[in-house]
């Protein structure tokens, strides 16, 4: 398989990108990541990473010697000029690569293939933060890539990568359209005073927060009974938001740079150093919820009968 033969390129400077790097480090791939800034990218690998999986590590800056790489992903902000200079650099520069996976939450993959030298061997590729704990792996392909290669890919990502992808044949993703769904809901609820955005959250954490980790939303309700959903969603659905705008309220945290943690300011207030608390809470619950899962998989009938049967 082409993933085992050569390390995997990953361009991008931003933390998903060097997430992503700690992930396949981890699992024993070769990395080579391109970027403008060496330090703060190591910075970031050194943090999880032992010692010894840094030997497979290559930080470079030039891609003029073109290595023989096995593919590339990249990662760039969620605009299409953005995505179409990372691709078209990475044609420059990798002539005949095998694949090239990149990120693309609101961008058809279509439009992205339209207009380059190997459209067949671009596919979407999403990752949520930290990608070396997550699960999660959102593959998008259309009509124009080889089946074979999808199924490599997800193959590679399972059994090395330590992912439980899923694929999208349609050529766009879903992660962001169901997440804009329930922040439509909540951002009508908080902005027409039914509630806090405190309350919000907590109603998220303290119900969908236990369940998710478990079935997902399809098999818990038929965990609760599919006919219980029926009844409520025939009588509420016509009350749910379908507002096409941003509300006053967000539009002004982000007009005045209120970014998040990262700024002190997002739709709570946070302290000096209040950022890297969080983040450090963050990832220790990430691997704890990790080995949780682990626990219960969500196929785990299918899993249980694999290893009697093995």
């Amino acid at each position: 398989m082409f993933l085992n033969e050569a390390p995997v390129l990953i361009v991008g400077d931003d933390e998903l990108a060097v997430s992503i790097g700690r992930c396949l480090l981890l699992a024993g791939q070769a990395v080579s990541i391109y970027t403008t800034n060496h330090a703060g990218t190591l910075s970031g690998i050194n943090e999880l990473c032992p010692a010894s999986d840094l030997s497979r590590l290559n930080l470079v800056s030039d891609l003029s010697g073109e290595a023989d790489y096995a593919m590339a992903i990249a990662i760039t902000p969620e605009n299409l000029k953005a995505k179409k200079t990372a691709i078209n650099f990475i044609e420059k520069n990798l002539s005949g690569y095998k694949m090239l996976a990149i990120n693309s939450e609101s961008i058809g993959l279509d439009e992205l293939q339209q207009g380059t030298r190997y459209p067949g061997r671009i596919i979407g590729a999403n990752w949520v933060l930290p990608a070396q704990t997550t699960y999660f792996l959102e593959v998008i392909f259309n009509q124009v890539n080889a089946p074979q290669l999808i199924h490599d890919f997800c193959n590679h990502a399972r059994q090395h990568w330590k992912k439980d992808p899923y694929i999208l044949p349609m050529g766009f993703g879903i992660r962001s359209r169901l997440m804009c769904a329930l922040i439509r809901e909540a951002f009508y609820l908080v902005e027409n005073g039914y509630v806090s955005v405190e309350d919000i959250d907590r109603a998220c954490r303290n119900d969908a927060g236990y369940y998710l980790p478990f079935a997902g939303n399809f098999r818990y309700m038929d965990l609760m009974g599919t006919y219980l959903y029926g009844l409520v969603m025939e009588e509420m659905n016509p009350d749910l938001s379908t507002g096409r705008t941003i509300p006053a309220f967000f539009t002004s945290l982000l007009e005045n740079g209120h970014s998040g943690m990262t700024s002190g300011k997002g739709m709570y207030d946070y302290a000096d150093g209040e950022d890297a608390r969080w983040r450090s809470l963050s990832d220790k619950f990430n691997t704890q919820i990790r080995t949780l899962m682990e626990k219960y998989p969500f196929n785990y009938l299918y899993e249980t009968e694999q290893t009697y049967n093995s």
